[in-house]
């Protein structure tokens, strides 16, 4: 059965350092690292974060740290 979501993310910056673009670009890449760094993640080259390796950790910390998507059938 095929079904369509519409996936949403709000997010405010908190000040000039702590950006929304900060949160929602470098926090993700650090978590990356960290995941390569501490051998969570044994992946080495340049990948799209389109590898459930990658995504599901990377999603599972951003959402500890309040980053999150909403997602709901689209009408």
């Amino acid at each position: 059965e095929e079904k369509i979501l519409t996936s949403s993310m709000g997010i405010t910056g908190e000040d000039q350092i702590h950006t929304a673009m900060a949160k929602t670009v470098g926090l993700p890449l650090g978590i990356a690292a960290k995941l390569r760094l501490t051998g969570q993640l044994d992946l080495t080259g340049l990948y799209i974060p389109t590898i459930r390796e990658i995504y599901e950790p990377v999603l599972a910390e951003l959402r500890r740290n309040g980053i999150l998507f909403r997602e709901k059938p689209a009408n």
